[in-house]
């Protein structure tokens, strides 16, 4: 995996905030959850399902042009933030919709 540079751990922050707007998660705040701790499972403290990685799809086609077919059969995109930020982030703009 790449080295996370100043610009991407800004692009990761930004992103963080965001998922926590769309998913109007209010037990924490995003800077205390670290950017690779579990979005999902048992060991995650956001308590995220199944639902919520709909919308995350949905959130991020509709803010970042990435198609839903990108996300198939790519579960450890959601492994945690710093993943999907970093997915997001190098999505190539000719895949966009």
């Amino acid at each position: 995996m790449s080295a996370t540079t100043p610009q991407s751990e800004d692009f990761i922050a930004a992103f963080k905030a965001q998922v926590f707007d769309w998913l109007n998660i209010e037990s924490m705040k995003p800077e205390e959850l670290t950017d690779e701790e579990p979005l999902f499972g048992k060991e995650s403290r956001l308590g995220l399902d199944s639902l919520d990685a709909v919308e995350l799809v949905v959130m991020i086609q509709r803010n970042y042009g990435i198609p839903q077919k990108a996300f198939e059969k790519r579960k450890e995109l959601f492994q945690n933030l710093k993943t999907l930020a970093e997915f997001v982030r190098g999505f190539p703009a000719d895949q966009k919709v």
